[in-house]
């Protein structure tokens, strides 16, 4: 894990922004050095604008990364009465955090357009992560490509099923036909963060993988994404990197 900027990791409790010099403050050093000299919570300090009386909006930014474990993506995924919940954030505040997080989603979806090349399990993960975020059910997903791998639609199988029996191989390759992709990626998300595929899932991807054979139009993977974990490497299983197809 990079470490994060030590600018403001020194100051004292009650070292409030207005008491700083204009080098140090978060604002002035987003124009002089580019948001990738910014901590996490400077960037989110910048956003809230402003702390509580008597405290300083470094502090309340740091309050409300740690009230939900120091990790973006959990603050990421934390509804208005979650924000509310932290002292100094108010409903106007919450909107707003929620606001930004909403617009870095879309902004994450509009590079998953049509036409994006899929070349590997990681690129994959990257696609689905923003998709996937906060989800409370599975998603199956079809990623339906043409022969170079460039993406021709996202076609969604089945949400909220425990069966994965049920994800039956004529609604992968009926859309498939249909939108003539020459392969398939297999994709879902597991919200309890475990990547890990169970038996259901082997046997469902096993069962797809020989329909594909028939109707000539392979399944070049399926990954299952969990969630980032410092327990776990990478926050996705591959299929084929685990020789499971």
């Amino acid at each position: 894990m990079y470490p994060e900027s030590a600018s403001s990791s020194h100051l004292p409790p009650p070292y409030l922004i207005a008491e700083m010099p204009d080098r140090e403050r978060p604002r002035e050093r987003l124009v002089q050095r580019g948001t990738d000299a910014l901590s996490d919570t400077e960037l989110l300090a910048i956003l809230l604008r402003s702390g509580p009386r008597g405290r300083s909006v470094l502090q309340l930014a740091g309050d409300l990364l740690g009230a939900f474990g120091g990790e973006l993506t959990q603050l990421a995924d934390a509804s208005l009465t979650d924000l509310c919940d932290v002292r100094g954030i108010g409903m106007a505040k919450a909107v707003e955090i929620r606001a930004a997080f909403s617009l870095a989603g879309r902004l994450a979806e509009a590079h998953c357009r049509q036409g994006t090349r899929l070349e590997s399990p990681a690129e994959v993960t990257r696609l689905m992560r923003e998709r996937f975020r906060g989800a409370k059910q599975e998603e199956f997903h079809a990623l339906l490509l043409d022969t170079k791998h460039a993406l021709l639609r996202d076609h969604v199988v089945t949400i909220g099923l425990l069966d994965r029996s049920q994800v039956h191989a004529r609604e992968v390759f009926r859309i498939a036909i249909r939108e003539s992709a020459a392969r398939v990626l297999l994709v879902h998300n597991h919200p309890s963060g475990d990547p890990t595929p169970s038996p259901q899932d082997i046997a469902c991807t096993r069962d797809l993988v020989s329909a594909g054979k028939i109707v000539g139009i392979p399944i070049l993977d399926h990954v299952i994404v969990g969630k980032r974990n410092p327990d776990r490497v990478r926050d996705y299983v591959s299929f084929r990197e685990e020789n499971l197809l």
